[in-house]
């Protein structure tokens, strides 16, 4: 049984990954984790979920959860996870990271974490989303730059990040198909009179409302024709689902910073 702890235990998140943690034959929850002054602090799990009492008191000190735990899954805010990185690289434990919206320096001090700890950080734990970059991948690869790509995706109204951490997955995946930095040829915004659109650049367009999800097309428009690959995701169960097989996966992994591809063996 592998030992997990959960970061941001009340949120929607949070409290789908302690019942699917509960669910497993393979895992056991092993400390629950939020932020300081929160009111859930000092509780017992169970009764701050609405249920019996089980046992577990919800803490504010992460470091006392490593103790007792071989994986951490966070899905929190970029502050806590790169803080959190480098605490379960020197404690041994597997670090699943979920969280989005990271900027270069944060994933540079994760990476680093990398170096000696295991790390498995995706900015979308579905195996379909996880394909999609694959498909994205080999599509870019194979049609020419006559043919525009462009990310749209849709999240619900209290989405914080923009562009998705998926969206800049697929967008990492077509620029590394084309054999380009996404860095270089990434289009965030189009406003106002922009001029003709440069050729290679990979557009983004971000959706925010109501209750979505999460839903991604990469479109590949040509002229005459258009591909358009797509995911729809309509459970937020599948990402809670994903975190927990790759704590599980990563027991048996050596240092590293690891992605879903490797998890779902579909890296190159």
């Amino acid at each position: 049984m592998v030992r997990m702890a959960v970061m941001g235990a009340s949120g929607r998140m949070g409290q789908m990954l302690v019942q699917l943690i509960d669910a497993s034959d393979m895992a056991q929850l092993s400390a629950v984790v939020e932020r300081a002054g929160h009111d859930w602090i000092g509780a017992d799990l169970g009764v701050a979920m609405g249920g019996a009492a089980r046992g577990l008191i919800v803490t504010d000190d992460w470091a006392e959860a490593l103790e007792v735990s071989d994986a951490i899954i966070d899905f929190t805010s970029p502050g806590v996870s790169v803080a959190l990185a480098q605490g379960a690289a020197a404690a041994g434990v597997v670090h699943v990271i979920g969280t989005t919206g990271f900027a270069d320096a944060d994933l540079d001090t994760i990476a680093q974490a990398g170096q000696t700890g295991r790390v498995v950080r995706a900015g979308n734990m579905s195996l379909g989303v996880n394909l999609l970059v694959t498909l994205t991948r080999q599509v870019a690869a194979a049609l020419g730059a006559e043919f525009d790509i462009d990310i749209v995706e849709a999240h619900h109204r209290h989405k914080v990040d923009a562009p998705s951490g998926t969206a800049l997955m697929l967008g990492e995946a077509a620029a590394e198909g084309r054999g380009v930095r996404l860095s270089d040829v990434a289009d965030r915004g189009r406003d106002g009179i922009t001029g003709a659109r440069e050729s290679g650049a990979i557009g983004f367009h971000a959706i925010r409302g109501g209750d979505y999800v999460g839903e991604h097309d990469v479109i590949f428009a040509g002229e005459g024709e258009r591909i358009v690959l797509r995911h729809v995701a309509s459970d937020r169960a599948l990402f809670a689902r994903g975190a927990v097989r790759a704590a599980i996966w990563a027991q048996g992994q050596g240092p590293g910073e690891y992605s879903m591809l490797d998890v779902l063996g579909l890296a190159q």
